[in-house]
């Protein structure tokens, strides 16, 4: 409708979405090629790490970028299969068959419309981020261990070719950026491995690849109690690291677009997605934090349109070129991965100039959570420990900020105990034990203008001192509480122990 013409009384404004202008249109849609070329090698190489054919880290690209670019909270960003999911739903393909992951990626995405709508985004901000980067961190280490097995025992053309297709990754940027480098790498290497008949390993020895759309169905597994509690602690950690991923990759879009997205309807919309992909034997997936910078910062996408023609442009790539994609050699996926791995690492927090100057509490927050999830190959538990380290650091440093400081009236009949700081479980325990009981005059004041009560242990920490001045026949005035502290200290107060 053209700006002049007014709507008809009664009737909604049409609002025409931003992508129908010809030039937004033009730029979504090959912002939209490139990303879709550009996810075949990763999709392929995440689908080797989750122990599947390559169809199926293909399918969950495809599913994943259309249907998440209808139901996600942020324009312009790209999920596709990850390294992440591909390493919590590993396990459970090695283990239990492909019937299984299926089933719990569909889980997963049920776990994840769940904690979306219970508002599990507003809980990132908790996460330190000393823990993100060890997150950051250990998943470059486990993608890159990933890769050890494929270039193992293999024939000599292999190392020669992971080297060149790195060497092209860093420095075909400096021609151009208007095609990824791990495209071109890609291209370069199957070229050459073709047109001299070098005989090395294929994306074709992996699998066959999709010929067709692919097509609904229920996973391939008994629907009885025992395969629930097989597959909800994998499907559990899953939708936890794809939403840590999405929210991160969110946040950063937001920054970089100036704009806001909703994290609630993000979240809800990696559950809706993840669901979709299962029924379609896809192996789930999350944001890519690598195709989504492409997306945005290289080719400039601010849209949903482009997000959806990423995953068309993917398909129909399979589907029209699908032997071609076949002999695609595994060391140009392999240069692909380690490059990934050598991009995604945060080598800035490891540098010794760093180090020096990050208090050491963080730097182990970081170590511990590495470990963990090298140790465990879970992700997840790597960012709950190191989340729980990070608590615990925190509360002990801020427990050290409590103090207590006297000043006895000139006529020796009261003393005031000053107390400042945070009283909480970790601060409060060593309250009791600053005042002196059986010294003290018979009045007693504590001054809690510069505290402020947190607790139920700060309360019974209270009542314990007012109890012990009680014993000696001594009275206690508690002054200066805030509102929040003296609401909290009327409500608990005396209510803490059972009478005897």
């Amino acid at each position: 409708m053209p700006s002049s013409v007014l709507p008809l009384a009664g009737l909604p404004r049409f609002s025409r979405p931003p992508w129908l202008s010809p030039k937004v249109f033009r730029r979504e849609t090959l912002a939209g090629l490139v990303v879709g070329l550009a996810l075949i090698p990763e999709a392929i190489s995440f689908s080797i790490i989750a122990g599947v054919d390559p169809a199926v880290g293909l399918f969950a690209a495809f599913t994943m970028a259309v249907v998440i670019s209808f139901v996600g909270g942020r324009p312009a960003m790209i999920s596709a299969a990850t390294g992440a999911v591909a390493l919590v739903i590993a396990p459970l393909n090695r283990e239990h068959g492909f019937g299984y992951l299926v089933a719990g990626v569909i889980l997963g995405g049920i776990f994840q419309i769940v904690l979306g709508a219970l508002g599990v985004a507003r809980l990132m901000r908790f996460v330190p981020r000393s823990v993100m980067v060890g997150f950051v961190n250990a998943l470059a280490i486990l993608v890159f261990m990933g890769q050890v097995s494929e270039i193992s025992d293999v024939p000599w053309p292999v190392y020669p070719l992971v080297l060149g297709g790195m060497a092209l990754m860093v420095f075909f940027p400096r021609i151009t950026r208007a095609v990824p480098a791990p495209l071109v790498s890609v291209v370069i290497l199957t070229s050459i491995t073709v047109a001299a008949g070098i005989a090395v390993p294929t994306v074709g020895d992996k699998g066959q690849l999709p010929s067709s759309l692919p097509v609904p169905g229920l996973p391939d597994v008994p629907f009885t109690l025992d395969t629930l509690t097989t597959i909800a602690p994998y499907a559990l950690a899953m939708a936890l690291v794809g939403l840590m991923e999405s929210l991160m990759t969110a946040k950063l879009v937001d920054e970089i677009t100036d704009t806001h997205s909703s994290k609630t309807r993000e979240s809800i919309g990696q559950g809706i997605a993840n669901i979709v992909t299962g029924f379609f034997g896809g192996m789930g997936g999350c944001a890519m934090i690598g195709q989504t910078m492409i997306n945005v910062k290289v080719s400039g996408a601010r849209t949903r349109l482009s997000t959806f023609m990423a995953g068309v442009f993917l398909m129909v790539l399979c589907i029209a070129f699908g032997p071609l994609v076949s002999r695609i050699p595994m060391a140009a996926l392999v240069a692909v991965m380690i490059m990934v791995c050598f991009a995604t690492f945060d080598w800035h927090s490891i540098a010794p100039r760093t180090l020096k100057r990050m208090p050491a509490g963080e730097i182990a927050v970081m170590v511990i959570t590495v470990v963990c999830v090298v140790a465990t190959e879970n992700l997840a538990v790597g960012v709950v420990v190191g989340s729980i380290t990070a608590m615990v650091i925190f509360a002990r440093r801020v427990a050290h900020l409590a103090d207590v400081t006297t000043a006895t009236d000139q006529d020796g009949g009261r003393i005031t105990y000053s107390v400042t700081g945070e009283l909480f479980f970790a601060s409060s325990n060593d309250l009791v034990g600053r005042f002196d009981y059986t010294a003290d005059p018979g009045r007693v004041v504590i001054d809690l203008s510069a505290a402020h009560i947190w607790d139920a242990s700060a309360v019974a920490s209270l009542d314990a001192i007012t109890t012990k001045y009680e014993q000696r026949g001594k009275s206690v005035e508690i002054v200066g509480l805030n509102e929040r502290s003296a609401r909290l200290h009327s409500s608990l107060s005396g209510e803490l122990t059972g009478s005897t």
